[in-house]
């Protein structure tokens, strides 16, 4: 029956490397189900209600990816989104936290037109290889810093904006540790090096008291009523004309955080077509911009494909079983929540480390002889790690290229899509 759903023997591909793998994905980005909350909550919604929307809707989202496109990838409330909603739109510009959820399922909306009508895949065409080598790349790094940040390695500095952080600090030893444990199950060709790597270093923070034990193993969900369905109370607010760009917002953040996730995710994974398109691509993004939506109406902010995603893949997960794993996983979370708190950032932050560094080495297919080409794809890179966000990173390098080519006098070989989207990021950037 899972051959007949997911193709295995097709992708190279079996049922025990797709089990590994979602479970991996799920514990690097199990995180999540306690920061969403956390976030949301100072909008003023109910903690506990968000936590069973964050779940749900990850399941959902993770489910819809894993049957209607067949890939390995995890979907779940986006970090950075959550914020935004939180402490701008809300805390910031006034509106309800109903309203900001209105905003959500509209912007899932007119992401779903934009899939249907083909815009997507015309969009993904026009981004010139090297730029699409750079998206990942750029994630690449991006997520191994916030490794290194979760880590404690990295810390923030007055003075030097970074700095390296506090080596005798117990949490910072465990995931130097787990680092280490994890390198060398990959030097050894531990198949599953990563996840056992964190199952090593889980262990290990239990033993040394530096992991809180669970006081139970299964509790009851909180009760999702307070945020069910607001959605449609926030409606009444959002007929502003000023609100139309934070739909805008929404919509620009998650349709490029996507996009550029898929892009990284497939071409590791191999599950990419000769002509540079994405396997099951349109589908993909349907199916993200479906979760959006659900979300929404379940109470919680913009769910987005997760570069966590990485970790599976490399540990060898190529189709949909690896996301329903996931998902399944999500949903179990509901009741298990007490013993996610082995598993803290110290723990999973070695992954992201190594899968950064894992994307990093594909820097090598960028022509960095063509300048026009090579500083688009440096700014790519450099931006998404210093702005914190994958769009603004594309939006930085995409506006490089078209001006670059202009002043190369070369604008014709430039794709006229690629033109128009050095105005939408202009639009973007100015409000």
């Amino acid at each position: 029956m899972l051959e007949k759903i997911f193709g295995l023997q097709a992708n190279k591909t079996n049922v025990r490397t797709e089990l590994v793998a979602g479970v991996t994905t799920f514990l690097a980005m199990a995180y999540i189900l306690a920061v969403n909350p956390l976030i949301l909550g100072n909008a003023g919604m109910d903690s506990g209600a968000v936590f069973v929307a964050t779940c749900l809707s990850a399941a959902i989202g993770t489910y819809i990816m894993a049957f209607v496109a067949n890939l390995p990838i995890a979907q779940a409330p986006g970090m950075g989104m959550n914020a935004f909603f939180a402490f701008s739109v809300v805390l910031g510009m006034g509106y309800s936290w109903q309203a900001a959820l209105a905003g959500i399922f509209c912007s899932g909306i007119l992401f779903l037109i934009l899939s249907f009508s083909g815009i997507r895949e015309k969009i993904i065409t026009a981004i010139p290889h090297s730029l699409k080598i750079a998206v990942g790349v750029g994630i690449g790094f991006f997520i191994a810093f916030i490794g290194l940040k979760n880590a404690g390695i990295v810390v923030g500095n007055a003075d030097t904006l970074v700095a390296f952080g506090d080596i005798s600090n117990p949490q910072v030893l465990l995931a130097l540790f787990g680092l280490v444990i994890t390198l060398l199950l990959m030097m050894l060709k531990q198949r599953f090096a990563i996840f056992v790597g964190m199952v090593i270093t889980a262990i290990v923070g239990l033993v040394f008291g530096l992991s809180e034990m669970p006081t139970m193993i299964v509790s009851m969900p909180p009760s999702i009523a307070p945020t069910f369905g607001q959605v449609f109370a926030g409606f009444s607010e959002i007929l502003k004309p000023e609100f139309l760009l934070v739909i805008f917002a929404f919509l620009f953040v998650d349709f490029f955080d996507t996009a550029g996730t898929l892009m990284a995710v497939a071409s590791r994974a191999g599950l990419m077509t000769k002509d540079g398109q994405i396997k099951n691509g349109s589908k993909a993004m349907v199916s993200d911009a479906l979760s959006t939506t659900i979300g929404a109406v379940l109470g919680t902010s913009s769910v987005t494909s997760y570069v966590e995603s990485m970790t599976g893949v490399e540990q060898g997960g190529r189709t949909g079983l690896t996301a329903a794993t996931t998902a399944t996983l999500f949903l179990v979370a509901l009741f298990f929540s007490p013993i996610l708190v082995i598993f803290t950032s110290a723990v999973t932050a070695p992954a992201l480390i190594i899968v950064g560094g894992l994307m990093a080495e594909s820097v090598k297919e960028i022509d960095w002889i063509d300048q026009p080409t090579a500083f688009a794809a440096f700014f790519t890179i450099i931006m998404m790690i210093l702005t914190a966000s994958i769009a603004q990173g594309i939006a930085f390098g995409f506006m490089a290229y078209v001006l670059l080519m202009a002043f190369s006098k070369r604008i014709k070989e430039v794709n006229p899509i690629m033109i128009g989207l050095f105005f939408v990021f202009i639009l973007n950037f100015l409000l």
